[in-house]
This record gives structure tokens, sequence and C-alpha cells, in this order.
């Protein structure tokens, strides 16, 4: 078959022979990427994130970061893989939630690259301190003479390029911050963030619990997903900040609790 003829077959897909075709592609592949099935099978990729939802449902696929892989074997993935994945959308979440720091203000930064790209958009501030365990921020900010940069370091995650573990905790312990932004593996209404490891849910659920005002950075991929089993529960009011790619379904269960506000951006 030609390569043309190819391209007019996956056209005339309907939805079951899309999914269908997206499974077999899984099970060849181990792992596919959101983007580029939305160009091979030419639809858009909020509709290659509808099927790949369905077929989580079912269990025939287990969402990653911005695709899928085969049920069962959910491999978290490195920092950097991450970041290249979500691009516009991490800058554009991370560039809202540096616009809600304001002068004189103690804010705690999570690990992760949409946290980074907060980082990123704080370096020409004054008059700032910033609290982080991430190595990624950390690096946006070392430079940067007008913020004052405390680290929670403890036992370094190579994988996620986070502190970790009793020391992060201690010194976090000492510590209280204006605002506090948390990154996520997956974001569920019900039980919070999901992370790979306990001692990753364990430092979040107490960042949380630092600061006045709460706010998670978690990129439309993340909602209602599960990657894996450790959660760090929300018990407080916080703010969701994610993308304008975000479906109605994904931001209904975030929007019906009472103490959560959303923002698309």
């Amino acid at each position: 078959m030609s390569q043309e003829a190819g391209v007019e077959e996956r056209r005339r897909l309907r939805a079951g022979d899309r999914r269908e075709l997206i499974a077999r592609m899984i099970q060849t592949d181990g792992t596919v990427v959101v983007e580029e099935l939305a160009r091979s099978l030419e639809v858009t990729p909020s509709t290659i994130r509808r099927d790949l939802a369905l077929l989580t449902e079912q269990g025939v696929i287990a969402r990653t970061y911005g695709g899928a892989m085969s049920a069962g074997h959910t491999v978290e993935p490195t920092l950097g893989q991450r970041s290249g994945l979500a691009v516009a959308e991490k800058d554009r979440i991370g560039r809202w939630a540096a616009a809600r720091v304001g002068p004189g203000d103690t804010v705690i930064l999570d690990a992760g690259t949409t946290t980074g790209r907060l980082a990123h958009h704080l370096r020409a501030r004054t008059d700032l301190t910033v609290i982080t365990s991430g190595l990624t921020a950390l690096r946006e900010l070392a430079e940067a003479d007008g913020v004052e940069l405390i680290t929670l370091a403890g036992t370094l995650r190579h994988v996620s390029q986070g502190f970790v573990g009793p020391l992060a905790e201690l010194t976090l312990s000492r510590l209280t911050a204006d605002k506090v932004f948390l990154g996520a593996d997956g974001l569920d209404a019900r039980r919070g963030i999901c992370e790979a490891s306990l001692q990753q849910t364990s430092l979040k659920e107490m960042m949380a619990d630092r600061g006045k005002e709460l706010y998670v950075l978690a990129d439309s991929s993340k909602l209602g997903q599960s990657p894996f089993t450790a959660w760090a529960p929300l018990d407080r009011s916080w703010t969701l900040v994610t993308d304008s790619g975000a479906t109605g379904d994904q931001l209904g269960p975030f929007r019906a609790l009472p103490d959560v506000e959303v923002i698309t951006v």
C-alpha cells in the first residue's frame, strides 16, 4: 500500500477502529506520544486524549506523560523525558503562576518541569525568597541575585531530580511560605496528587501545609490520571492551574469540589 493510500485509509477510520489501531500500536511499540499519534492519524490531540482516556478506563493501556503505554507496566519517566512534553502548556502555566508572586513573598517550589518553568519566570525578580526541593528550580535561580534561595537538601531522586526524605522534611518543618506551588505525576479530584514514591507524597503533603495559598500546577495530560500508587491528599482549599486543552470532563470533578478554584491558561 502506498503512503498516500495509507493516509487516506486512516482518514476514514471510525472512532472504534482508530482506538483499536492505537491499542495495537502501543502493544507493538510499547509507548506512544499524543502529538505523534495525532499527526499520524490526522486527528486533533484532544481526540487522541479522549481515545487514550477510554482505553485507560477499559484497562487496555496506562497513561503516561503526554502519551500512553501498555497496561500494567508504568515506568516513571526521567526529568529529561518529561521536559520535552507539553512544553508550551507548561510554560504558560509557569508564567501565570509567576504573575501571582508578589514583592516580598516567600514561595515553596516543588521539584518538576512545570515548577521549573515557574522558576524561570522568577529569575529577574527582586525581594523574593524561594524554597525548593528541585534541581531544575535551583539551576534556574542559581544566578538570580535578587532571589534568596533556600534548598530542601535531602536524598536526591535521580529520576525526578528532586530532594526527598527526612532531612528535606526537617528543613521544611522550620519554614513557612506565602504561596506553595506543587507539581504532579497525576491528579485526581478525590484522591489528590499521585506520585511514584511515598517519599515524594510525604514531602508534597508537608509542603501543602506550609503556605497560606496552595497551587497545583498540572498540564491537562495529568488530570484524572493515576500512573502510580502513592498519593498526597489535598485536604485544604487550593487552586488548580492547567492548560486550555483540558476538557470539560477532565475539569468537572475538580470544579465540583467546594474548596478548589480551577484556572485554565
